[in-house]
């Protein structure tokens, strides 16, 4: 319970400091100074401490019942000036203007302006009119009325001059002061330009009637040149008349000549406008006609040219290739002949080899056979009979060609017997064979020697053997 109390004393507390604080806090805004006084204060811009301290654009504490605070503006304000005048002539005037000021930003014019305007802000434009007012006619007094028509920057500039110190005094600084008019209420203004407007009026008047005067000769020399113009066209009318009075007659006097001529010109016209139309004609031949056929032409020309180009380079290129095949050709078959006869002259020299070759070996087997017959009649005999030996069965063999039928008695018995008979023959041969050789001279044995085939033997005749003995009969030989 104590706690709670406690903690709520102390959030008051702190809301009330809170409150004391805001109370206390004070802002200045840029438009405006705050004059705190209750207290002796000392700035730097003021050298000793006057009773008041100026705060501008910042906040500050202010202690309530010890300190008052109160704010200056710092807003511009104008006041209009309508000031009524005697010039240094005696010629009363009314000026008119305006005057823009504001308590300037420093805090000796901030000073200045809150001692002397802090509770009578409203009444700034008045004093300023007064003091404007013032000077006003303190230096148009001094000065003439051509003098403020022609420099009001020097009524001006003047008023400045004079107001300014009074104006730092008060605190205050002018932005603009601006001459708006200057009010003449006995017309001395109007009377000063009235030389001048009449000057411009003569000069008016003089350069009205120096034109006047010009276009008056101008529209004199203009109707004379309108009547001479006239003149020149009368004169001509009537040479005009004249001609054509004369042109007239002498068409009334020349009428069939004048149909003639004027046939004439019709056929001149006729013929030019034959002409025309023949060109026309001729133009729309060229357009239609002859363009396009030289076109159809050339494009004939073109494609013919091209044509017998392309023909000629086939032709040329089969020429080529008809060149190169003869050429190729005549090339194989001289290389083909060159073969040929080094294949005749191989083969020729091949049989010639060979027949050389055989031709040697017959005779080195005919000189062998000799040396053996030499040696060994027998054996050479021999060996002769038995290389020879089908030849010699087979004649003997012939004698039983003519024999169309032949029985054999015995069966095979018979059979044995006959054949037993033909190698008896065959042995008879033999030794008829040895006798021959004895008795043959070399040549002959040597011709043996070299086998020469025997003479021809008879065709032979188909033999039909019949055994007795019931055996199948088939045919031989």
């Amino acid at each position: 319970m104590g706690i709670g109390i406690l903690a709520a004393a102390v959030v008051g507390a702190f809301v009330v400091l809170i409150v004391v604080f805001k109370m206390m806090w004070r802002v200045a805004e840029p438009n405006e100074a705050l004059i705190i006084s209750g207290s002796n204060h000392k700035n730097e811009a003021l050298g000793a401490g006057m009773g008041f301290r100026i705060v501008t654009g910042r906040g500050t504490l202010v202690l309530p019942g010890v300190q008052a605070v109160r704010k200056l503006s710092l807003d511009l304000n104008e006041t209009q000036l309508s000031v009524e005048c005697v010039t240094h002539q005696g010629i009363p005037l009314k000026v008119r203007g305006v005057v823009i000021f504001k308590v300037g930003d420093d805090f000796v014019s901030i000073a200045n302006a809150a001692r002397r305007f802090l509770d009578q802000q409203k009444l700034m434009s008045e004093r300023v009119h007064i003091v404007f007012a013032g000077h006003l006619r303190a230096i148009v007094g001094g000065l003439t009325v051509e003098d403020m028509i022609r420099d009001r920057e020097k009524l001006t500039g003047q008023a400045r001059s004079a107001c300014g110190t009074e104006m730092e005094k008060l605190g205050l600084i002018v932005d603009s002061l601006q001459i708006h008019e200057i009010e003449d209420p006995t017309g001395y203004i109007k009377n000063l330009a009235a030389p001048h407007a009449a000057a411009v009026q003569r000069d008016a008047r003089i350069a009205q009637a120096e034109a006047n005067r010009r276009a008056t000769e101008a529209e004199q020399q203009a109707a004379a040149r309108m009547s001479e113009a006239t003149r020149d066209s009368e004169i001509l009318q009537a040479g005009y008349q004249a001609e054509r009075d004369q042109a007239s007659a002498t068409a009334r006097q020349a009428g069939p000549l004048a149909e003639a001529a004027s046939r004439q010109e019709v056929v001149v016209q006729e013929t030019r406008v034959a002409e025309l139309e023949g060109h026309r004609k001729e133009q729309q031949l060229q357009a239609e006609v002859r363009k396009p056929a030289d076109a159809l032409a050339y494009e004939t020309r073109t494609l013919a040219a091209a044509e017998r180009d392309a023909r000629i380079s086939a032709a040329e290129a089969e020429a080529k290739e008809t060149e190169l095949a003869s050429a190729a050709k005549a090339t194989a078959t001289r290389l083909t002949g060159e073969a040929e006869a080094a294949a005749q002259h191989a083969r020729g020299l091949a049989v010639a080899e060979a027949t050389r070759a055989k031709g040697l070996a017959e005779a080195e087997a005919i000189k062998a056979r000799a040396a053996a017959l030499a040696e060994n009649q027998e054996a050479v005999v021999a060996q002769q009979l038995a290389e020879k030996w089908p030849e010699i069965v087979s004649a003997g063999a012939s004698a039983f060609g003519n024999v169309d039928q032949m029985v054999l008695l015995n069966g095979a018995d018979g059979m044995a017997d006959v054949f037993a008979k033909a190698l008896t023959m065959g042995g008879t041969g033999l030794g008829l064979a040895r006798q021959l050789l004895a008795t043959m001279n070399p040549a002959a044995q040597e011709r043996l020697g070299t086998g020469v085939p025997p003479a021809p033997r008879a065709p032979e005749a188909s033999v039909g053997i019949t055994v007795a003995d019931g055996e199948e009969e088939r045919p031989g030989r």
